[in-house]
């Protein structure tokens, strides 16, 4: 075990540290395999160090969720930006947001068989995704977009567990489906 864990910066960096052997697990293990004990053995620090960080395995899953969420979101959000068309904009940004998580085996191993169960449950509790979804599709103080948001977070996890036939396929469902309820909250005022 590492002895030098909160010693100088690395008492700042510890959960980033945690959570980076966490994603190392959940790509090599899948995400309901990896156990605790896995984490701190890829981390180089005992189970009680990471209960110093994480109240538990759920509570240290929504810390890495939120985290990468966070990640994605902000690279989403500089790919779009100058799109000034928000129908063009949304679809942009729902189908990276798609692209970045098959991309990366940390957070595509959240949609396995074994864990798409794990990821729904997370996205769908979790107040920094919804708000994040908000922000696609007006204001996510607004009760109606905050409902329109959590709908749109929905169809991303359906379409991360059971894709489209290929980005055109799932282009053209944000286009025909998902573009004229969604962002008809931008366009339109709330009445």
């Amino acid at each position: 075990m590492a002895s030098n864990w909160l010693v100088g910066d690395q008492a700042a960096l510890a959960a980033e540290r945690i959570l980076d052997a966490a994603g190392r697990c959940f790509a090599s293990q899948g995400v309901p395999s990896t156990s605790i004990a896995d984490i701190a053995r890829e981390a180089g620090c005992s189970r009680p160090t990471i209960y110093r960080y994480f109240d538990d395995r759920q509570a240290l899953r929504l810390a890495f969720v939120h985290r990468e969420a966070r990640r994605l979101g902000a690279a989403v959000t500089a790919a779009v930006g100058n799109i000034g068309d928000p129908a063009a904009r949304f679809v942009e940004a729902c189908l990276r947001a798609l692209a970045g998580v098959r991309a990366s085996p940390t957070l595509a191993a959240w949609f396995t068989p074994g864990g798409s169960a794990i990821a729904t449950d997370m996205a769908g509790s979790s107040a920094v995704i919804e708000a994040m979804a908000g922000t696609l599709v007006g204001n996510p103080t607004d009760p109606d977009h905050r409902d329109r948001a959590r709908w749109v977070v929905r169809i991303m996890l359906s379409l991360l567990a059971m894709p489209g036939t290929d980005q055109r396929d799932e282009r053209q469902m944000f286009e025909r489906f998902v573009v004229p309820v969604a962002v008809a909250s931008i366009r339109a005022p709330s009445v």
